[in-house]
């Protein structure tokens, strides 16, 4: 059993857990991420470590209620406790030694690039970090984001706030204006797409985190296989970070829709039952 000791709500939909995990926050480094269990009857699920805490022993987790497992979790409250947490899993970024690098993040996905850009700022390296969202009302982690960037923007789709347009807009800008020797981009998997299209031509090194369907997160159902450099790798123990000019993102796509209307369907069987 797992004590959650802080709980935020960042927007409507994302919510912040931290939890008492000393032996995983001992372990954790960025990149990682964790196989969570909510009750007994729970799926399992994967969730990246968006920050820890080695001195307090904690870990906490950026989530997203968009299916049953995640509605059930951010219903928990400080005080309350998750039945299983597993971790630290996968492999921790290697970042080698950059000079100068842009982070970005989209959505949800930006509790993920915040410790990427945290463990290069306190590297020395020089930070530019990229938030995209869809408007205003959902922007998250700015202010934490702010302190370990030497500069930040923000874009979104409406333009009520920050710059109108994608993050690929102000990357292209960027690129073409100076040197970076890395840029890492965690989000929609179509956002990581277009950001490997668009720093492919300046011959920049692009790291992207892969989230696919994954069960066990040990490589042993082979549910999170995705296709990078024309090969069979499987995210939970190969990644999830992976060459971002390599990966084969129409296929992850696809193969992240394969449960859509099974979870959907969850979602309503658990709404009759308790309604």
């Amino acid at each position: 059993m797992y004590k959650i000791v802080d709980k935020k709500v960042l927007n409507s939909g994302v919510t912040s857990l931290t939890v008492e995990a000393p032996f995983i926050a001992a372990k954790a480094k960025p990149g990682q991420f964790l196989i969570v269990r909510v009750d007994e009857k729970g799926e399992r699920i994967p969730l990246t470590v968006s920050d820890f805490d080695r001195e307090k022993g904690t870990v906490t987790i950026v989530v997203q209620a968009v299916g049953l497992t995640t509605k059930k979790l951010v219903a928990l409250n400080r005080g309350d406790f998750i039945l299983d947490v597993a971790g630290p899993l996968g492999l921790p970024t290697e970042f080698g030694s950059p000079k100068r690098a842009i982070i970005i993040g989209g959505g949800v996905g930006c509790a993920i690039a915040y410790p990427q850009a945290k463990a290069l700022y306190n590297m020395g390296v020089d930070v530019t970090v990229i938030a995209g969202f869809r408007s205003k009302d959902i922007v998250i982690l700015e202010e934490e984001m702010r302190k370990v960037s030497n500069a930040f923007y923000v874009t979104t789709d409406d333009g009520s706030y920050g710059e109108k347009g994608l993050v690929t807009d102000v990357l292209k800008r960027l690129l073409e204006a100076e040197k970076y020797d890395l840029v890492i981009a965690i989000g929609p998997v179509i956002m990581m797409k277009f950001v490997s299209l668009t720093t492919k031509p300046f011959g920049v090194k692009t790291i992207v985190s892969l989230n696919p369907i994954m069960i066990d997160g040990t490589g042993m159902c082979g549910g999170c296989r995705v296709r990078v450099g024309g090969e069979t790798k499987f995210a939970c123990v190969d990644g999830p970070d992976f060459d971002g000019h390599l990966v084969d993102f129409d296929e992850l796509m696809r193969r992240n829709t394969l449960f859509r209307e099974e979870e959907a369907h969850a979602c309503r069987l658990e709404a009759a039952t308790n309604g």
